[in-house]
């Protein structure tokens, strides 16, 4: 079964989220208050409240890269994953891991890359060529 998910978590600064969510990723803006506000997070339901954001340590294990913990992640389409990434590279995006593929020729080959919003919570986008292969070993 495949459904939306819904996540909620701390930011400092909605407008910085606005800026970041709707203007640097392309999320749709949905409902919000003075202490919050919903995106349409690439068909998935995030809620970014007002508050102090999980600590994060570089302590995830992929491959030879520490990544940071816990982390958002995102899994897309191959051809939507390399638009992203060439969009978000275009504007300077300051990645913790650039854009690659790990996994090359081996079950579950995937694109991959990580970076933090305005307030240091961590996002992971995923691209696959077959999203029947997400779980492949």
């Amino acid at each position: 079964m495949r459904t939306c998910f819904h996540l909620a978590y701390h930011v400092r600064d909605l407008d910085q989220a606005r800026a970041f969510y709707g203007g640097v990723l392309g999320c749709e803006e949905g409902r919000s208050t003075d202490t919050w506000v919903d995106f349409d997070f690439f068909g998935h339901q995030l809620s970014l409240h007002l508050g102090e954001p999980f600590p994060v340590t570089n302590t995830g294990r992929v491959g030879e890269h520490l990544v940071p913990m816990p982390h958002l992640g995102l899994v897309m389409g191959m051809d939507n994953w390399q638009a992203l990434a060439a969009r978000l590279t275009a504007q300077k995006l300051d990645f913790v891991l650039q854009p690659h593929i790990r996994f090359a020729g081996e079950p579950g080959e995937q694109a991959t890359m990580f970076f933090l919003d305005p307030c240091g919570n961590p996002i992971e986008v995923k691209g696959f060529r077959d999203l029947d292969k997400v779980y492949a070993q």
